[in-house]
């Protein structure tokens, strides 16, 4: 099988999320994408995060309909930090003897990538599409892996493979510049969130009361 994984906080999910992973299923002729809301973030230790059951439903909401995109609350099942090495070998574990996974990540999180836990370890389990995102300048990938102590070789343009067989991929994908931040400001001013989210999701924020005092402390 090959399956896409894209997790994120998801908080709340939107249009972009969910173009990205459209784009990933067909550029890849992949089978599923898999979206994971993280449990407990580690990047985000100390920050608050809305309660995962709501983020989830959210998710849920989102891909209702589609037969390529699932909600799946693997990090919910876990104790402790949602580490992206567990969620890997979780994925071999739970679809054998060996999917050909593809893991999608923007710009930003690869380029934080060597503070993530076993990040060398990643790259056993999966192909990586590393995503550019808005505001975030391409760079020369090779260079970047070097630096991280990754014996990648460049294959053409934008592919580059490492020792296990895997590979790195740079994808320049449909840019929309939305952030979930964003809209959790707008939610709090009062403002429309319309076509930034899907009208699900934004009934469900409304319904739920959710994000009306983002930012007051």
């Amino acid at each position: 099988m090959r399956l896409g994984i894209l997790g994120g906080t998801f908080d709340p999910i939107h249009l972009g999320h969910l173009r990205l992973a459209e784009e990933v299923r067909e550029g890849f002729s992949l089978d599923k994408v898999y979206l994971l809301p993280a449990s407990s973030p580690p990047h985000k230790d100390g920050k608050i995060v809305t309660p995962f059951h709501h983020r989830f439903k959210m998710t849920e909401a989102a891909v209702e309909g589609s037969p390529y995109l699932i909600a799946f609350d693997l990090e919910a099942r876990r104790q402790g930090f949602s580490y992206s090495i567990n969620t890997l070998k979780e994925f071999h574990r739970l679809y054998p003897p060996r999917p050909e996974l593809f893991f999608v990540i923007g710009t930003d999180a690869f380029q934080e990538i060597e503070t993530w836990k076993n990040y060398r370890e990643l790259f056993n389990y999966a192909h990586f599409v590393v995503v550019r995102r808005p505001g975030i300048p391409a760079e020369d990938m090779i260079e970047r892996l070097r630096s991280l102590g990754l014996p990648f070789r460049k294959e053409d343009e934008g592919r580059f493979v490492g020792p296990s067989g895997y590979e790195l991929i740079y994808l320049e994908a449909t840019l929309m510049d939305i952030s979930s931040t964003g809209i959790r400001e707008k939610v709090a001013a009062g403002k429309s969130i319309r076509y930034l989210v899907p009208d699900s999701v934004r009934c469900y924020i409304l319904q739920y009361g959710l994000y009306k005092t983002y930012g007051i402390s």
